[in-house]
């Protein structure tokens, strides 16, 4: 079922709480089509991880939550929440501007609410980074590739 009211995604940064950068402290969407996105790591075509450290890492990492994105109908605005993984949290950090620099490439300067949480390792060996997201979107998938699970 496709809801027909009103369209809006709203990024919230009360004043009572610090400046953000590079994330917004809340986001709230209203008549949207939710998508949950797997985490992704930096592997490339062919399904090796991308070398090159941890901005590269979250380079590749990204490109491949936003084509899951895209398949689901969205676009980078959509992205309402993500979780970003890093296995070194401290280098992750000290490149935050190389990073901030791939965000907005990528996504533009709006942000999602967001997390970074540092681990000991990750699914995918090799992998620096992970990232995770939620997404309110406003169309329906442009392939014919995704397909509604129907219910037993």
């Amino acid at each position: 079922m496709w809801y027909h009211g009103p369209v809006s995604i709203e990024r919230i940064n009360p004043g009572e709480l610090p400046r953000p950068s590079g994330f917004c402290h809340a986001v709230a969407a209203t008549g949207r089509r939710l998508v949950f996105l797997a985490g992704q790591t930096g592997y490339g075509p062919d399904g090796a991880i991308v070398d090159g450290g941890v901005v590269a890492q979250f380079e590749r990492a990204l490109g491949n939550l936003l084509v899951a994105l895209r398949a689901a109908g969205g676009q980078p605005g959509d992205l309402v929440s993500l979780t970003i993984y890093a296995v070194d949290l401290e280098d992750y950090r000290a490149r935050g501007r190389e990073i901030g620099a791939v965000w907005r490439h990528l996504c533009g300067r709006e942000y999602p609410a967001m997390a970074a949480i540092g681990v000991s390792r990750l699914w995918d060996t090799g992998a620096l980074v992970e990232i995770q997201g939620f997404a309110a979107v406003t169309s329906t998938p442009s392939t014919g590739k995704a397909s509604p699970v129907e219910s037993q």
